[in-house]
């Protein structure tokens, strides 16, 4: 099975030798599993041909909001529905999670409850998870026909499916702790507060189910669908 991976950002520069690429980080997480992956740099312009150049779809983190004025964001949008059209599995993370829900009808906005950084518990289905979180927008409005899969005080909407072909997560299963903290110095210092980055810096040391839920968005790209 062929996975195309649409990358809308890129790490900092400053953590690019030691930790890879986005693509690089779901394709590890995805291992193990009998995919081939394809890279589209969406965020530079790189689109695929269509929805026959992969079998199934992840949509990468990002440093952009899905609300802002960029050229590659309606293109990507077009391709989230026609994705959806045709029935083709989709996963959405951080960024990814955002422009699906805003591309299908949903709302996205700067929240104003502030950040969610490092280790956070969510409720995924009646099971606590744990998975590292970064960012401060989030889905304050859902499409129709979306249903709340994953959810926490902070993050009401921190995953969403719609119907038996998308699913979407507000965290980062794709992070592990050492790119969190890698974040915390390059990305968070002057834009999160000190607090919720130290706070966050005390949590890291502690089991994630990183691995859980990337066996679960193996197994939603793989399943048979009617």
């Amino acid at each position: 099975m062929k996975i195309g991976i649409l990358v809308t950002g890129h790490p900092p520069d400053e953590l690019r030798s030691d930790f890879g690429t986005y693509d690089g980080m779901f394709r590890t997480l995805l291992g193990g599993n009998g995919f081939t992956f394809q890279t589209y740099n969406v965020v530079d312009g790189q689109f695929p041909d269509g929805t026959d150049s992969a079998d199934g779809w992840v949509i990468t983190g990002s440093r952009h909001g899905a609300y802002e004025d960029h050229a590659w964001i309606p293109p990507l949008e077009n391709l989230i529905r026609a994705i959806r059209d045709k029935g083709q599995p989709l996963i959405g993370v951080c960024f990814g999670h955002q422009i699906i829900a805003q591309a299908l009808g949903g709302k996205v906005e700067k929240f104003t409850g502030g950040w969610a950084v490092g280790r956070t518990d969510y409720d995924l289905d009646g099971q606590t998870v744990t998975l590292n979180a970064w960012h401060q927008d989030q889905v304050v409005a859902l499409p129709d026909g979306a249903r709340v899969t994953g959810t926490n005080d902070f993050c009401r909407n921190a995953m969403v499916a719609y119907g038996d072909t998308i699913w979407t997560v507000q965290a980062h299963p794709e992070y592990g702790d050492s790119f969190i903290q890698g974040l915390i110095e390059t990305r968070g210092k002057g834009v999160v507060p000190d607090e919720l980055m130290q706070a966050a810096t005390d949590r890291l040391p502690a089991n994630d189910d990183n691995p859980k839920i990337g066996q679960f968005m193996a197994e939603f790209l793989k399943k048979e669908r009617a």
